[in-house]
């Protein structure tokens, strides 16, 4: 085999090598329009400013905002401390997501036992967790809805899920 040929195998490779080392991560709420966006938008900042390899998403478990922006004060929040949310669009979780994703972070109980209903092997099951069990791991701790709260539970849940992005952003890099 020529040069060229071997060069083409290389790049072939590479971009296997890649896409089969590259995380992915889904986050998950119940609507997808506050936490999981977040959480998102979060990580997608964290991935250009440390370069990481990794697909990110987020889902709601309910179908009741799909193809919306996120809710408007998550937004706002959001921009205030530096991340850009408005790009992304609501969209709900199927079954399908356990074997598109190597780890499944859900935001609270409800989110985790609707998540968990639509597993149908252990494997599933194990690559899903609560986004704070990151930081505070075994304590069942949940990121709370901010929806029908003030600006203060916006920015309450910014620096929860900050946190967990962050020591996410750790473990990648290892």
């Amino acid at each position: 085999m020529n040069y060229q040929g071997g060069s083409i195998i290389s790049v072939r490779f590479f971009i296997f090598a890649t896409n089969y080392f590259m995380q992915k991560v889904l986050f998950v709420c119940l609507g997808n329009i506050c936490r999981s966006p977040l959480a998102e938008g979060i990580m997608l900042h964290l991935k250009e400013k440390h370069d990481l390899k990794m697909e990110i998403d987020s889902a709601g478990t309910a179908a009741y905002h799909i193809g919306e922006a996120p809710d408007r004060r998550t937004i706002l929040n959001a921009k205030k401390n530096g991340v850009d949310l408005s790009a992304l669009r609501a969209r709900q979780f199927s079954a399908s997501d356990f074997d598109k994703f190597d780890r499944i972070y859900v935001m609270d109980q409800s989110n985790l036992n609707n998540v968990l209903r639509l597993a149908k092997t252990k494997a599933h099951e194990e690559k899903t967790k609560l986004l704070l069990d990151l930081v505070e791991p075994g304590q069942q701790m949940e990121v709370p809805d901010p929806y029908y709260g003030g600006e203060e539970g916006f920015e309450r849940v910014f620096q929860l899920v900050l946190s967990a992005c962050e020591r996410l952003k750790e473990e990648l890099k290892k």
